[in-house]
């Protein structure tokens, strides 16, 4: 029981998986320190936000989530709300089948929890073919660690020092600029940056729909557009 750890510790994907997401985790440690202040700033307990930041793992659903806990909003509306923002997971895991499918769903349920968006980003980028390979797992461990740990360690820091930061140092300005040093890291190619143009575009026009579905609408619209783009490149 205890080989198994060790030998994937020591396996080079799973090194190579962690230095690959070590750069981009200076920015998710941005965002994960934001999420910890705003869920104390909102109105949750110690224990609520530190439950929240270690169960859910997901910083744009928690963001969305909060004013509706602050307004009272009934229980369906903020799953809702939750549901929505976390759909582009639902394409992310159609991807993962491919590479995943074989596994016991257990196995499976628990490594869907910590996976991330970059972590996603970085794994298809380092095995292009959706189809399982025995280097996948470590790799996916070695960047999952870095993420999941760059995450808590900051929300968790955000969560203790949130009643000693001042509301006007504008956090979440900063959780914002870091959001977008992530993306800007991430597009390389022009037709990465035609879908984050489509993207933007369609959030903006989009913008009035009810319980954030101009978030919605965007990712379908990136992803419309990425695959006519990458049809269009065949």
């Amino acid at each position: 029981m205890n080989t198994l750890p060790r030998a994937l510790w020591r396996h080079p994907e799973f090194q190579l998986g962690a230095r690959e997401m070590a750069a981009p985790a200076l920015g998710i440690a941005a965002w994960g320190l934001v999420t910890g202040v705003a869920m104390v700033k909102s109105g949750l307990s110690l224990a609520q936000a530190l439950a929240m930041t270690l169960l859910v793992f997901a910083g744009s659903a928690q963001l969305a989530a909060l004013p509706l806990l602050v307004a009272g909003a009934p229980l369906w509306v903020i799953l809702a709300t939750g549901f929505c923002v976390n759909l582009r997971f639902v394409i992310f895991s159609a991807r993962w089948r491919g590479y995943f499918g074989h596994l016991p769903r257990v196995r499976r349920l628990a490594m869907l929890y910590a996976a991330g968006d970059l972590t996603f980003v970085n794994f298809v980028r380092r095995f292009p073919e959706a189809a399982p390979d025995e280097r996948q797992l470590p790799y996916f461990w070695g960047a999952l660690s870095v993420n999941w740990g760059a995450w808590q360690i900051a929300s968790v820091a955000g969560i203790l020092a949130a009643e000693q930061i001042p509301s006007h140092w504008g956090l979440g300005f900063a959780g914002v600029l870091a959001l977008l040093g992530l993306s800007y890291s991430l597009a390389t190619e022009r037709a990465q940056w035609a879908v984050a143009a489509v993207a933007a575009g369609v959030a903006l026009l989009t913008y009035g729909l009810p319980l954030k579905l101009y978030i919605v609408a965007a990712i379908v619209a990136a992803c419309v557009t990425g695959h006519v783009l990458e049809r269009a490149r065949r």
